[in-house]
């Protein structure tokens, strides 16, 4: 898994109609965007260590240009 700041942090419910959980990436702390990450989760604006699992997926976000 790669990502890069900005991206969004995706984490599939475990059983039927679970809803989905995401985060914010705010720094990659592993080589070449690889985990753990800081994110920010955007329930509740809290910010963790993550080491994402088999249940997750990064969506890329491209920058925005001035």
């Amino acid at each position: 898994m790669q990502a890069r700041v900005g991206d969004r942090l995706v984490i599939r419910g475990h059983r039927v109609g679970d809803a989905e959980k995401d985060a914010r990436i705010l720094e990659i702390r592993g080589a070449d965007g690889g985990p753990p990450y800081l994110v920010r989760w955007s329930d509740d604006g809290h910010e963790s260590l993550m080491f994402p699992g088999s249940d997750a997926f990064v969506e890329h976000f491209e920058p925005r240009s001035a």
